[in-house]
């Protein structure tokens, strides 16, 4: 039996890191579940169309949004707002990625053998390689707690001005990418976890601010590994992530409620 410690848990670790010069190879095409990156799509692949955002479109659990509670500049990252909920606990659905839910989140699903022309403000990107471990969710870096691990997760939802692809190339378990849309002119939000099957990855446009938009679309990929809950031989998955990861500036939108995630019902 252990003293007084157990294994510390993984959290987030980098494996691998790759230049991606968006001007020389703007397409990004899933070629068999690989992230590859290219200057033309191969012969026969029509480049998808992006989803756009469609404020209409209302998909996940809806939750009362009636406040803000605080806004503040964290130079030079970004900008953090805490939402005030109006709910004592809120629950993620949880949803496969399919076209449709995906785009319910302005968010394009890109299959093995579909590719996409990539949006950038900038020319260099980078594709990393991560690990995430289940436990990577249950930090805040809101609250003051520190590095600690802690027994509840609170909803941390971000956008930016740059793109992201998030490829689920984990070899046994699906990728796990937390979503929401905000309409703060109605102060109502809708929250899901997105479940995106092996081999299949999600293209997330860049999202700049617009103070005249009626819906904000926001993610987050710390929830990654939640799929291996409840296995006892897998607690991490790898994942493939298209972002930038100097100069880039983010919106944060976060709440201290805690959060309950579930699993959805098996595919087919």
């Amino acid at each position: 039996m252990p003293n007084t410690h157990l294994d510390a848990p993984l959290f987030i670790q980098e494996i691998s890191e790759t230049t991606v010069d968006v001007a020389q190879t703007p397409c990004f095409y899933n070629d068999g579940g690989t992230p590859t990156y290219l200057r033309e799509l191969p012969v026969g692949v029509t480049p998808l169309t992006p989803a756009t955002t469609d404020p209409a479109l209302a998909v996940g659990n809806e939750y009362l949004v009636p406040s803000v509670l605080r806004q503040q500049s964290r130079p030079p990252y970004g900008i953090e707002t805490q939402l005030g909920f109006a709910a004592e606990q809120v629950e993620f659905a949880p949803l496969w990625a399919t076209r449709e839910v995906a785009a319910a989140f302005g968010i394009t699903l890109v299959e093995p053998g579909q590719g996409i022309r990539l949006t950038s403000p900038v020319a260099t990107l980078q594709n990393i390689e991560y690990e995430y471990g289940v436990f990577a969710g249950h930090w805040s870096p809101y609250q003051d707690t520190g590095n600690t691990l802690l027994s509840t997760v609170c909803t941390d939802l971000e956008h930016h001005d740059f793109p992201h692809v998030f490829a689920s190339t984990d070899p046994h378990q699906p990728l796990v990418v937390t979503v929401g849309r905000y309409w703060p002119g109605l102060s109502k939000i809708r929250l899901a976890d997105l479940w995106v099957p092996r081999g299949s990855a999600l293209y997330i446009p860049p999202m700049p601010e617009n103070s005249l938009a009626e819906c904000i679309d926001l993610h987050g990929n710390r929830q990654s590994a939640h799929a291996c809950w409840g296995n006892i031989r897998q607690n991490s998955v790898r994942t493939h992530t298209l972002l930038q990861t100097e100069g880039g500036f983010f919106y944060w939108y976060w709440n201290a409620v805690a959060t309950v995630h579930g699993k959805p019902t098996p595919m087919g």
